[in-house]
């Protein structure tokens, strides 16, 4: 088990706070230049193909390697972010708006909303007058003009969002079902519209705002780029953290 950051932009932290996100999707990288993927269950044919399902923990029980990729280099190169058990701490866009420096606390507010986070510091009590992990954190942290604080900065002690990983897997992203675009937190006002191609359409879209113009090509919903598929579940803050 190892303890990571995750990111989540606003809208995705309210979906996890709602209860409506328990997945997530993250591009392999460097995206397999081969075929990757596996035959079909059953099938004596060593013709590659890309599957229509995603591969048995991680990449399948079935899944076979072309010639010109080791099992070597799929280990190293393609090593997924997370793992089964991991514990994540989410990264949000955040502030501290507010510091007491005799009672070595500061207060941090979320922009997704929710109640506010009280951190006490250690070292900071009334009896004492070493503030010295309560000044570090104020100094560096502080928004002095009430300014949102980027998610990529928030640092550990700061996360109020604990997740446990639960599962891990690999599949083309439009090979998503649409019981997965619902743990994906991807609302619509009309689900079953279309035989649900309108919560399709709503997560391709989602998807594409997250990549970058120049990089749809290559991993846009159209491209369909092999991503990781991470399920997780809400947790504790593990003791000691």
């Amino acid at each position: 088990m190892a303890i990571k950051p995750i990111l989540f932009n606003t809208e995705m932290v309210r979906a996890i706070l709602d209860g409506r996100k328990t997945c997530t999707r993250r591009l392999v990288k460097p995206q397999p230049k081969s075929k990757l993927c596996y035959t079909f269950a059953g099938s004596d044919s060593n013709t590659w193909c890309y599957p229509n399902r995603t591969a048995h923990e991680i990449w399948g029980e079935e899944f076979k390697l072309p010639n010109d990729i080791t099992e070597e280099e799929l280990s190293k190169r393609w090593n997924p972010p997370y793992h089964t058990d991991d514990i994540l701490y989410v990264r949000e866009t955040w502030q501290c708006w507010r510091a007491h420096r005799y009672e070595a606390t500061a207060d941090i507010r979320f922009r997704a909303g929710g109640d506010d986070v009280r951190l006490q510091f250690a070292n900071g009590n009334t009896d004492s007058i070493d503030r010295l992990d309560y000044d570090t954190f104020v100094h560096k942290w502080f928004s002095h003009n009430r300014e949102w604080k980027p998610s990529l900065f928030m640092p550990k002690v700061a996360a109020r969002i604990w997740l446990k990983v639960t599962d891990v897997r690999v599949e083309r992203l439009q090979d998503i079902t649409s019981e997965q675009i619902s743990r994906e937190g991807v609302e619509v006002e009309y689900p079953h519209v279309l035989n649900g191609e309108e919560k399709r359409y709503a997560f391709s879209t989602l998807w594409n705002s997250t990549i970058k113009k120049s990089d749809l090509d290559r991993y846009g919903w159209n491209a369909s780029p092999w991503v990781w598929v991470i399920e997780f579940e809400r947790c504790e803050k593990p003791e000691g953290v």
